[in-house]
């Protein structure tokens, strides 16, 4: 396995607060994972204790993120991805997916939370023939973020950009469309973008435990409708079946039938 190349940033120099709650550790927690601290535990029990389905949404963004890097290597062909908001570590990371099915893939992953920089390095192993990479940088400044994944990442040739439940984390929605249109500019003709996150007026009772997490004081996540959601990928080709809910996207063969969630997604080509 080849080692990691981490662009370390301002993050890198910031204390990890465990008095506070974060989003990405408490994420951690619901998947399974074992890096987070008690005040994220009891953030995320009070949660679930409000709405026990977050542990379901959790665990199938999850899943939609396997199939999505899966469809992409093994079907579409491609061998460049720009991994924007990682999160922690836990099972299936993208390079762990798509280097499986293609040894020569090259990841670059993005976040600037200091404790996802500290676990860098166990993340990020790569098989010989690929690469991964780390950029600590802030997916509200696309311009950074595309300077330094270029230096693992060839833009001549399509990459797939993964916006995995962050986008949410954006509170003004058309910032939020503004940084997607520019990183898809970036891209070439072939590329791909993969985008789910928390929806809104699907489930009540998601909607009131995220709203009571909102104003918690901790970082907020802004819910979005199944519309909004679907404008991200404006002047891009859908791949079948659309946004829909993350449970309903190319299921697995032999899966039960999946019921609808509050956590919406979908795959778009760049024409």
């Amino acid at each position: 396995m080849s080692d990691p190349v981490t662009t370390p940033g301002s993050a890198a120099h910031q204390r990890i607060d465990t008095s506070v709650p974060h989003s990405a550790r408490i994420w951690n927690y619901w998947l399974g994972g074992k890096d987070n601290y008690p005040v994220d535990e009891q953030a995320g029990d009070a949660y679930t204790a409000v709405f026990p389905g977050i542990v379901t949404i959790a665990r199938s963004s999850r899943a939609f993120l396997r199939r999505n890097i899966t469809y992409l290597v093994a079907e579409a062909g491609v061998r460049q991805f720009l991994d924007i908001g990682t999160g922690l570590p836990t099972a299936d990371n993208t390079h762990e997916v798509a280097q499986r099915i293609a040894p020569e893939t090259r990841i670059v992953y993005v976040d600037n939370d200091p404790m996802v920089l500290a676990h860098a390095r166990a993340l990020l192993y790569s098989t010989p023939e690929g690469a991964t990479a780390y950029i600590d940088a802030d997916v509200l400044d696309p311009e950074s973020v595309l300077a330094e994944a270029a230096k693992t990442l060839d833009f001549a040739q399509p990459v797939a950009l993964i916006l995995s439940n962050i986008l949410g984390h954006i509170a003004d929605y058309d910032r939020a469309r503004s940084v997607v249109t520019r990183l898809m500019e970036a891209l070439p003709s072939g590329s791909y973008l993969s985008v789910n996150d928390g929806s809104r007026n699907i489930d009540p009772e998601f909607e009131q435990a995220q709203d009571a997490y909102n104003e918690s004081g901790a970082a907020p996540y802004v819910l979005r409708t199944v519309e909004q959601i679907t404008a991200y990928f404006d002047g891009l080709e859908l791949v079948d079946p659309g946004v829909v809910p993350v449970t309903q996207w190319r299921p697995d063969a032999g899966s039960p039938a999946p019921e609808p969630i509050g956590e919406h997604g979908g795959l778009a080509r760049k024409v």
